[in-house]
């Protein structure tokens, strides 16, 4: 999942700054919505590669891309704060994996991570749709990966472990998507079986040459490897900090080093 920009925090309420916040964010929001309603709503797909073999594609990860009124595509970071807390926020979710679905009947040999928000798996609209994926795309299980924030995971922990349980024993898989960049409790983590660790970008970028985010990614890769998830670094931008990453022992890559989000799935980049 792309990181999102960092928001203004310890802001007092009314002043200029705050009401300048509050309105931009009612204008995204309102911006998504009529987006949402007008059927604006695209998936990009970026590679996520094997870190040995980085010209074999592991897996896409589908991210939503909402187009203003002149066809320009506007990338999730530009608005997914401001609707994650909204039902605007359930209902991208439920166009996302709409558009997922789609894809993954379209490509047959397609594996595919969709993000969700753990707000989401309780939204009505949202497991309608899964159910109906999951009973009508031929062997959509085996290739379909659900993407849940470390954040998103952790405000309702109990409710994504039975929902994980459930689905993982239908064939979905699951990714743990920042991790590192919250407050994961380690109880929690042990419990949870996550398929893949998505390692965030803030620790890859320039680890070549930051010793500090060395020993941090090592370790994560150590935890990774001791619950026996797979590990994707994302943000890997240099050909440097992917050699870097893949003598740690990280199992797959993901960043412009190996392909932009596109509009249809694209073979990495040489």
């Amino acid at each position: 999942m792309e990181q999102a920009a960092i928001e203004p925090v310890g802001l007092e309420a009314d002043t200029p700054l705050s009401v300048a916040v509050a309105e931009r964010d009612r204008d995204t929001l309102a911006f998504v919505a009529d987006a949402a309603r007008e059927g604006r709503v695209r998936l990009a797909f970026q590679p996520v590669v094997q870190a040995r073999k980085p010209t074999h594609v592991a897996f896409y990860e589908g991210l939503a891309r909402v187009l203003d009124r002149n066809g320009r595509t506007i990338p999730a970071k530009d608005f997914i704060d401001a609707v994650e807390g909204e039902e605007t926020g359930r209902v991208l979710d439920c166009i996302a994996l709409e558009r997922g679905f789609e894809a993954l009947a379209h490509f047959p040999d397609l594996r595919l991570s969709i993000n969700v928000s753990a707000r989401s798996i309780g939204y009505r609209r949202w497991i309608d749709t899964l159910d109906r994926g999951l009973a009508t795309v031929p062997n959509v299980p085996g290739r379909l990966i659900l993407e849940i924030t470390e954040a998103s995971a952790m405000l309702v922990p109990e409710l994504v472990q039975v929902f994980m349980a459930d689905l993982q024993a239908r064939g979905v898989s699951f990714a743990m998507d920042d991790f590192g960049a919250g407050h994961t409790s380690f109880r929690y983590l042990k419990n949870f079986y996550f398929d893949i660790l998505k390692l965030d970008g803030q620790f890859i970028r320039g680890i070549h040459e930051d010793p500090d985010n060395q020993v941090l990614v090592s370790a994560l890769v150590s935890i990774g490897q001791h619950f026996d998830m797979f590990t994707v670094a994302e943000s890997v931008e240099t050909a440097r900090d992917a050699a870097y990453l893949t003598s740690l022992g990280v199992d797959c890559l993901q960043g412009y080093r190996f392909g932009m989000p596109k509009l249809a799935p694209q073979p990495p980049a040489a």
